[in-house]
């Protein structure tokens, strides 16, 4: 059989679902990256690094809440702080002690962080820091990088993929005023300050685009943070990914670069729906009432709900020793050295690769790099990297995995604390399969 024959004979549950799906939700679902032709899995319930599927079919999963789940799926500790929680209330429509308890953890973990602001997810939180930004330096410009993803709002979603100069449909044309795009280049950005004098702030995804997809060059931070302060405009890191996860501080930790706004989301409220935007006070503080002109307005109904600050505050308590990013960084080094010598033996074209507790795997494209072991960039042009394999080809790696019991987010995705070196022995198996599988089918 195919491997789309063999994926529709193990999930007739699924399949039937979705037919029931298209009918209520465009396409069946409601994230765009858990989009898979012919049907998606529908999973029903979730324990540690596995989650089973509504057929039965015990999965080991690399999707990790989309990054959000470090500690993996129901710790323990957070899901009794959530249970525990929703016996006393989930909306309080006041404040509560907890989200108290979850700002100073947060204050205390990231380095720049001196005051926090609770939003519901990371779109938001990237959304609420330009509007800081803007309303700080009175100018109205944002400037960010071809391919960095800051969530799914207008201003955010410029360049987000190549051809980066094309707006997404339904996105204003007005939202290039309010812009400026620039590839991963110092001298790009230092030429862009020098010929635009109304830019506000500078948002990067420090880990490099789409969680280190496309790695940054080395010394980039640090030359963004000097051109911040010879130009006068605020330096925004989006570590909605990266928060928690590249050390307990972010990668503005490891990189001894301070931002001064800081977006977070996933990890920070333990799985849970949750972001948050921290900084400097003086910036921070045109959030507060004490100069009412100067106010900038931020609302939202389940900000720091008490739900999300009680999986928050449980996750933080544990991901503040260093011990547990340090644990699923290893594992997912082993895991990507590994992976490429399998693609080696196989000499199938390609490469794994990623930072931290990231794996990012390009298939269809020579990758001498692969013969290296854990590879942290493939030499291959910043385009080829964000828009990783062809659609088919990352259509049938994720069946097939899904085929051998193995998920991935796409074409990469996420080790946890949780994770253990005969998790990796598995997925190993998996993957080498799935290669010869696809090999089969001629698709390799």
């Amino acid at each position: 059989m195919t491997i789309q024959e063999t994926f529709a004979e193990r999930h007739p549950s699924s399949a039937q679902l979705h037919r029931r799906a298209v009918r209520a939700i465009p396409s069946g679902v409601n994230h765009d990256a858990r989009f898979l032709q012919p049907f998606q899995v529908y999973i029903d319930r979730a324990q540690g690094v596995y989650k089973w599927d509504v057929d039965g079919n015990r999965l080991l999963d690399y999707v990790m809440g989309h990054g959000a789940l470090l500690l993996g799926h129901s710790h323990h500790a957070v899901a009794d702080a959530v249970a525990e929680q929703a016996t006393k209330g989930t909306h309080y429509g006041a404040n509560s002690p907890k989200e108290l308890d979850w700002a100073e953890r947060v204050v205390a973990l990231v380095p720049s962080a001196e005051e926090v602001r609770f939003t519901m997810s990371g779109t938001e939180a990237t959304l609420l820091a330009m509007r800081l930004a803007r309303a700080f330096t009175g100018r109205r410009r944002i400037l960010k990088f071809e391919g960095h993803f800051h969530g799914w709002h207008d201003y955010a979603l410029i360049g987000d993929r190549p051809p980066f100069e094309q707006l997404p449909q339904g996105v204003p044309d007005s939202i290039r005023d309010g812009m400026v795009l620039t590839p991963v280049d110092l001298d790009a950005v230092r030429a862009a300050l020098e010929r635009d004098g109304d830019v506000a702030a500078i948002i990067v995804e420090p880990s490099g685009a789409s969680w280190a997809a496309v790695p940054l060059p080395e010394g980039f931070l640090q030359g963004l943070r000097a051109l911040a302060d010879e130009f006068g405009v605020l330096l925004i890191f989006d570590e909605v990914v990266s928060g928690f996860r590249w050390s307990p501080g972010g990668v503005q930790e490891l990189a001894g670069v301070l931002p001064d706004l800081t977006t977070l989301a996933k990890i920070v409220s333990g799985g849970l729906p949750g972001g948050a935007v921290a900084g400097r006070r003086d910036i921070m503080q045109l959030i507060s009432f004490e100069d009412r002109q100067r106010k900038i307005i931020h609302q939202g109904t389940f900000n720091a709900n008490p739900l999300s600050a009680a999986a928050g505050c449980a996750c933080l308590e544990i991901v503040k020793n260093p011990a547990v990013q340090k644990k699923a960084d290893d594992l997912a080094s082993r895991l990507r050295a590994a992976m490429n010598e399998i693609l080696t033996r196989l000499d199938v074209p390609g490469c794994v690769y990623g930072e931290s507790s990231t794996i990012h795997i390009l298939l269809g494209v020579d990758c001498p790099e692969a013969k290296q072991g854990d590879v942290r960039r493939p030499n291959q042009p910043d385009a080829v990297l964000k828009a990783g394999p062809a659609p088919k080809l990352a259509q049938h790696l994720e069946m097939g995995l899904l085929n051998h019991g193995v998920h991935v987010f796409r074409s990469g995705g996420f080790t946890s604390w949780v994770s253990e070196p005969d998790h990796i022995a598995f997925t190993l198996e998996a993957f080498e399969q799935t290669l010869r599988d696809m090999r089969a089918e001629a698709l390799l």
